[in-house]
């Protein structure tokens, strides 16, 4: 039987706090069941093992950042939409470290398509509505998009930027200026 007052989302939730002060490799059962002031067979009712949990890490971080984005979407169009949504993920990425990493992890198909995944696409989609791309080339935007946005975010954490002029902040804000650029020139296929 299940403790009174544990549910997957409080462990999900505990797990994810977990990750984000001691990073996601660190995160299993035993040291979130720890966290919780419990024993780590009272969580199995709630979890499968330490991949499940990292997992369900992964699909509140996918389902945070996918709200986050929404929001800072809402009313914006063209450059403005693009250096919002770019900003979520940087944001994200420096706020919640271990739920990031966690996004990044790969899911099972099935686990993908229900998960907030498609909706982070679906903005990278609206956020190229604003420029003349083909549905096509708009799939190699999202793809652009999401390794700019990504790569900028894991090479500022891991100190890339750090022993360097200028600062990351006005080196992001170029990044973002000249996606800008690219996806008004997009070459036609």
């Amino acid at each position: 039987m299940a403790r009174a007052g544990l549910t997957s989302e409080r462990i999900s939730e505990a797990g994810a706090e977990l990750a984000d002060e001691v990073g996601l490799d660190r995160v299993t059962v035993s040291e979130v069941a720890r966290r919780l002031g419990v024993k780590a067979p009272s969580l199995y009712a709630h979890v499968a093992s330490s991949d499940d949990l990292r997992t369900r890490i992964a699909l509140l971080a996918l389902q945070e950042m996918a709200d986050l984005g929404a929001e800072a979407l809402a009313g914006r169009a063209g450059q403005d939409a693009l250096a919002a949504l770019g900003d979520v993920y940087r944001d994200y990425g420096h706020h919640h470290p271990g739920r990031y990493d966690a996004a990044r992890l790969p899911l099972d198909a099935a686990t993908a398509a229900a998960s907030a995944g498609p909706r982070h696409s679906a903005m990278m989609r609206a956020v190229l509505r604003g420029y003349d791309l083909t549905e096509a080339d708009q799939t190699h935007a999202v793809r652009l998009l999401g390794s700019v946005f990504h790569g900028y975010v894991s090479l500022e954490r891991g100190g890339g930027f750090s022993h360097s002029s200028p600062d990351a902040q006005q080196s992001w804000e170029k990044i973002l200026e000249s996606l800008h650029a690219l996806l008004l020139g997009w070459p036609t296929s």
